[in-house]
């Protein structure tokens, strides 16, 4: 059993964050020392100190699926020029525009979700719930577990990477961080997809034709 001690005391040797300190200490069967060493083999330690520094350099990236149907603009910061190149950012820059592409998040973290939204989703949750016939006493337990189901949804950096989904996107920036030797972060997004919003042509284009013709 992992203790919350245990876990405070890992973070402030490796400044990795509470769930990658406890995963780590439930490996190393409570260890601090190999939890340690286990944080830093894997870069998580390191990712979390250089997630500090100022990325100012970076790319915008796009990406253009279902032959045009939906496109994808994406902003990815590193620290320097030459990072920004790397075929392995490049290639990151792609894949993070093709997650938002196939999974529509509505934001890159819950810190970013507007309170006025969370607190509309808890309460018809929280009605959900009532309406199945829960009592009352487990009601506030259940609306925070389908609350993290929301944020897995809505979240870009908690959704499980669409070409490895036993990992989440905040995994694969970690992963990226450690390998690249940068801070990297996503700044913004922005995803369209064909004719939203538009009322859609009652005819198709060969009655227009038709049309066209017989005028």
């Amino acid at each position: 059993m992992v203790s919350a001690s245990d876990v405070k005391s890992l973070r402030e040797k490796t400044g990795a964050g509470i769930m990658d300190c406890k995963k780590a200490l439930m490996e190393t069967d409570g260890d601090l020392d190999k939890a340690v060493d286990l944080l830093r083999e894997q870069g998580i330690a390191d990712a979390s100190k250089k997630s500090a520094r100022i990325a100012s350099e970076g790319l915008v990236t796009s990406y253009i699926h279902g032959n045009g149907k939906i496109g994808v603009l994406v902003e990815v910061n590193c620290e320097t020029d030459f990072v920004a190149r790397n075929q392995e950012f490049v290639d990151l820059c792609r894949d993070i525009a093709m997650q938002v592409a196939a999974s529509d998040p509505g934001y890159i973290a819950r810190e970013e979700i507007p309170e006025e939204i969370i607190e509309r989703e808890k309460s018809i949750l929280r009605t959900q719930a009532l309406n199945e016939g829960k009592p009352e006493k487990i009601v506030n337990k259940i609306v925070e577990g389908r609350m993290e189901k929301f944020y897995q949804e809505q979240c870009l950096m908690e959704q499980p990477f669409v070409k490895d989904t036993d990992k989440d996107i905040q995994q694969l920036l970690k992963e990226n961080i450690a390998k690249l030797g940068e801070n990297i972060a996503i700044r913004r997004f922005e995803r369209y997809v064909l004719g939203e919003g538009l009322e859609k042509r009652e005819c198709d284009l060969a009655d227009e034709i038709k049309k066209m013709t017989t005028e």
